[in-house]
């Protein structure tokens, strides 16, 4: 089943060390299969408040979605993005086909 790292940045400082990891992050998604669905891009609200951007990169399976996370490549990068902003990330599994709505019930 498909994995996500999902990740909601704010208060992004955009300077040398931002640029530096957007540089080099493709390179570490490129082993475990990983690439951006979502990064950032334009929104509409339609309800409550959203600052800052949403990131959605999508990997085949939830081993090769921490495994890019825990990598060795991954970490060496990471506090450029951390040093950098205030955010939120996370992994999460994603659903078969069809599923329907009401699947969440049994769980």
């Amino acid at each position: 089943m498909r994995a996500y790292a999902v990740a909601h940045l704010r208060d992004v400082e955009v300077g040398p060390e931002i640029v530096e990891y957007l540089e080099k992050i493709d390179a570490t998604l490129a082993p475990f299969e990983g690439r951006f669905l979502i990064h950032g891009g334009d929104r509409e609200v339609l309800e409550g408040s959203w600052p800052g951007a949403l990131i959605v990169i999508e990997f085949p399976d939830r081993e090769r979605a921490g495994g890019w996370y825990r990598s060795e490549a991954y970490q060496r990068i990471l506090h450029l993005r951390t040093d950098n902003s205030i955010g939120d990330t996370m992994l999460v599994d994603g659903v078969s086909e069809d599923h329907r709505a009401t699947d969440v019930l049994s769980d």
